[in-house]
C-alpha cells in the first residue's frame, strides 16, 4: 500500500504571533514551527497501517527550504521518503493543487492529512485535493482501518458519530484518537538523516485568495471576582455591566 501523508509546517500554539510592515506581513523571527498536531495523529496512523499492512509511507509538504526540519521530523517518526514542493503555500487552493499533481503521478492508494492545520484553520485542502483527483474525500476521520482494500472510519458530526465504509482511494483529513502521538527515538533521527528528500518545482495555479492585512485577537478584559456569599452583586453585574439579563 502506497500511503501519502501531507503535513504542514506551523508555528507552535506557545508561539508570540505579531505581523509586520503595517499587519501585512508574519513575523517568523523567534516563532519554533512544528508539524500540524492533526496532520502527526495522520502520519502516525499511517505508519500504524503500514506496520500491519506492508508498503510505504511518503510526506509531503508545500515550502521553502526553511520546512525541511519539519520534513526531516516526520522521517524520524517513521515516514519512508518524502517530498517538498518548493513555494510558498499562498492558499488551500494552490496547496491542493500541489499535492494533487503529484498524488495524480504516483497514484497512491491513501491519502492521509489532519483535518486542518492550525495557522489558518481553513479545513479546505483535503475537500479540494479530492475534488481534484476525482475520488471521496472524508473528514473528520477519528478511527480508520483497512481490510481487503475497503476503509472502515468513524467520524465525528454534529450531535454524534458516523460510522462510514469507503474503496481504495480516497483522502481522509484526520484528528484524534485516530492513533497514538509518536514520539522519533534516536534511531528514527539518526535514520532520517539519509532518507530521500525530494525537492520539485509548483505546478502552475492562480491564485484564489488574496489577504489584505491581519489582525490580532482583542486583548481579555478584566475578571472580576465574586464573592460565593454573594450572588445579588454576581446578578447586578451580568444585568447593568455584561447586560445579558
Amino acid at each position: 500500500m502506497k500511503i501519502l501523508v501531507c503535513i504542514t509546517h506551523v508555528p507552535d500554539t506557545t508561539s508570540k504571533i505579531s505581523f509586520t510592515d503595517n499587519n501585512t506581513k508574519f513575523n517568523a523571527a523567534g516563532v519554533q514551527y512544528i508539524i500540524g498536531p492533526y496532520d502527526e495523529y495522520a502520519l502516525s496512523r499511517a505508519i500504524e497501517l503500514k506496520e500491519q499492512l506492508g508498503g510505504t509511507v511518503t510526506v509531503l509538504n508545500v515550502g521553502e527550504a526553511d520546512t525541511e526540519p519539519t520534513i526531516r521530523k516526520a522521517l524520524a517518526i517513521g515516514a519512508d521518503d518524502a517530498i517538498r514542493v518548493n513555494a510558498t503555500p499562498k492558499d488551500a487552493g494552490f496547496v491542493a493543487a500541489q499535492i494533487a499533481a503529484i498524488a495524480k503521478e504516483e497514484k497512491y492508494d491513501l491519502i492521509l492529512m489532519g483535518r486542518e492545520s492550525i495557522d489558518y484553520n481553513g479545513g479546505l485542502v483535503h475537500g479540494l485535493v479530492a475534488d481534484m483527483l476525482g475520488i471521496p474525500s472524508i473528514t473528520p476521520v477519528m478511527k480508520l482501518d483497512i481490510e481487503n482494500g475497503n476503509a472502515k472510519m468513524t467520524r465525528e458530526i454534529e450531535g454524534g458519530k458516523e460510522s462510514i465504509e469507503c474503496v481504495l482511494p480516497f483522502v481522509a483529513g484526520c484528528q484524534e484518537p485516530i492513533a497514538e502521538w509518536k514520539i522519533p527515538n534516536m534511531r528514527g533521527i539518526m535514520s532520517a538523516r539519509t532518507k530521500p528528500l525530494k525537492v520539485t518545482e509548483p505546478v502552475p495555479f492562480s491564485e484564489m485568495v488574496m489577504y489584505g492585512d491581519f489582525q490580532l485577537p482583542a486583548a481579555k478584559g478584566a475578571c472580576k471576582m465574586i464573592d460565593p456569599a454573594n450572588p445579588a452583586e454576581l446578578l447586578t453585574l451580568l444585568r447593568n455591566e455584561a447586560k445579558v439579563l
